[in-house]
């Protein structure tokens, strides 16, 4: 799930105008929708993690949601059969001989479930971590609770952490620990990779060659190997902050591989520009696919892809490219007047006023059996309304930026958070680093308050394309004036489904009301279970209920 990350939005940028239109109200949308059984749900628990399938059906992680500190921790496993029917549903038991142990998270691995948990035991300054196996048909936790790592925790809330990663075909697991922070020391963090029977393959702590203020790890995958890979962004002037003006850091890939003896480091930059936003897959030819987007302004913006593949056995890093957006694509919600801006600042060749993309995240990197890639990312900030605070012209202060006076002056209950999730994007990229080409779904979503909890989107892959679907105004279909009105949530809120073809073409489509179905689709919680198939799911109040959504 992706960091709510309170980001300055430039209103300048707003689009005036949208140039394509939604496909009208229809009935031959490219799939069918099927909700499943209603349900209640515990009392303040929500679903948040569809964790693995099988053949008859798909196993989902459940958690209470906590209201203030002292609210005790609860989490259920459950498991709905392919007809969407809950089959059961069981409570996890995190006490251990009297104490409570710290719940962090639920895998499934080589076709078994695990309990993964910690303890913190305060008097050693450790944090334990221990698994568990879950019964497949009863979903209880085996009375075996095994330690397989600890790591140094001289404080409770911010050292001794754990994370994990499992490999594309379930063989290996990652347990990446992070060791304690020492001032102006070099950063230090801890591998264990188990195979799919949590049998130790190896393990190794490892010291980085940088002090831990100039580096943060961004990602880091395993392969069927158990070769451990990472992505981190090096701050060469010690700050770790990105800044306006020339790029003041670099990204970095580590490489740790032969069951940990061997190392490598590269360092990746793109001369004077910014790389905003950069990820990785691993190939099935063990090959690196590495794709992002780029700007020539800043931090929070983009103008183009960037691309490479690395083979990280002999360094040999191949079809790098950095390939700019073409102007369509970069000014097609724009009014005229601000389009003949535009063209006049790229005559002038003024940075500063050429035009770029503001506020997208990147989501998703597809590898294509070609070698090349697809890139999926969504326009995505928050904006704050300080609704008590008078500027000293009758009317409520608002302020599309974070800034830490304001929230440190005012109670939370007197700013409103407004979540935007916006248009989404999705490049193609040829094996040689070219844009084949870069299609736009044309969606505005603002929710108050909620953290998006309805907002954004789910994504499939197919054979033939790609299918996304997400919640909608459903004034947008049926009508051709090009206007787009903004989903808030509410009784006239639809399913919409977009479809973007082999071709970059893209068609979107009602597929039902929300108020219909009883629930309102909660994206975020939605999981591609098959070639042609993805599980959905609604809530509405206490109630729930999953859902089939087949392509056709």
């Amino acid at each position: 799930m992706r960091e709510l990350i309170l980001k300055a939005f430039i209103l300048v940028f707003v689009f005036f105008s949208f140039g394509e239109n939604k496909a009208a109200a229809q009935s031959n949308a490219p799939a069918t929708l099927n909700w499943g059984n209603d349900y209640n749900e515990p009392g303040n628990s929500a679903s948040t993690k569809i964790l693995g399938l099988t053949p008859d059906g798909f196993y989902v992680l459940r958690q209470k949601m906590l209201s203030n500190m002292n609210s005790k921790p609860k989490f259920w496993v459950e498991y709905f059969s392919r007809e969407m029917k809950l089959v059961r549903s069981e409570e996890l038991d995190l006490k251990y001989k009297r104490k409570l142990r710290d719940f962090e998270d639920v895998l499934y691995l080589g076709g078994k479930l695990y309990l993964l948990t910690s303890f913190n035991n305060t008097a050693k300054k450790q944090n334990y971590l221990f698994k568990q196996e879950l019964n497949t048909k009863t979903l209880a936790p085996s009375k075996n609770l095994e330690m397989i790592a600890q790591t140094d925790a001289r404080n409770k809330e911010v050292e001794g952490t754990f994370a994990f990663a499992i490999s594309k075909d379930s063989s290996k697991l990652l347990v990446y620990k992070e060791l304690p922070y020492e001032k102006k020391s070099p950063e230090r963090f801890g591998f264990k990779v188990f195979d799919q029977d949590f049998k130790l393959v190896w393990e190794k702590n490892i010291v980085l060659p940088y002090n831990d203020d100039q580096f943060t790890v961004e990602e880091y995958r395993v392969d069927e190997a158990g070769n451990v890979f990472l992505l981190g962004v090096l701050y060469e002037d010690g700050a770790k902050w990105r800044r306006r003006g020339n790029p003041t850091y670099r990204y970095v890939a580590l490489a740790y591989m032969d069951n940990g003896t061997a190392f490598e480091e590269y360092r990746i930059d793109l001369e004077d520009k910014f790389i905003t936003d950069l990820t990785f897959r691993i190939g099935n030819d063990g090959l690196l696919t590495f794709a992002g987007f780029y700007s020539d302004r800043g931090t929070y913006s983009i103008k183009g892809s960037y691309f490479f593949r690395l083979d990280p056995t002999d360094r040999a890093m191949t079809n790098r490219k950095a390939t700019p957006f073409d102007f369509d694509f970069l000014t097609a919600f724009m009014s005229d007047r601000n389009k003949q801006k535009a063209a006049e600042a790229i005559e002038k060749n003024d940075v500063r006023k050429a035009p770029e993309l503001y506020d997208y995240s990147l989501d998703e990197l597809v590898l294509r059996s070609d070698g090349g890639a697809v890139l999926v990312a969504e326009q995505y900030y928050v904006e704050q309304d300080f609704n008590n605070f008078n500027n000293g012209f009758g009317s409520p202060f608002f302020s599309p930026f974070y800034d830490p006076f304001y929230n440190n002056r005012f109670n939370r209950n007197d700013v409103d958070y407004y979540y935007n999730y916006n248009d989404i994007i999705a490049i193609n990229i040829s094996p040689d680093g070219d844009v084949e080409w870069a299609s736009r779904i044309p969606k505005r979503q603002e929710t108050r308050n909620d953290g998006g909890y309805y907002s954004s989107y789910a994504m499939a892959t197919t054979r033939d394309g790609f299918f996304f679907t997400f919640n909608d105004d459903g004034r947008n279909f049926g009508r051709d004036d090009g206007k787009l009105y903004t989903y808030s949530g509410g009784n006239n809120s639809v399913v919409a489904l977009a479809q973007i073809n082999i071709k970059g073409e893209v068609q979107v489509y009602p597929l039902s009301s929300n108020r219909d179905a009883g629930v309102t689709l909660r994206p975020k919680m939605c999981k591609q279970i098959g070639k042609r198939e993805m599980a959905v799911l609604g809530e509405r109040g206490r109630g729930y209920r999953f859902g089939s959504l087949k392509f056709e």
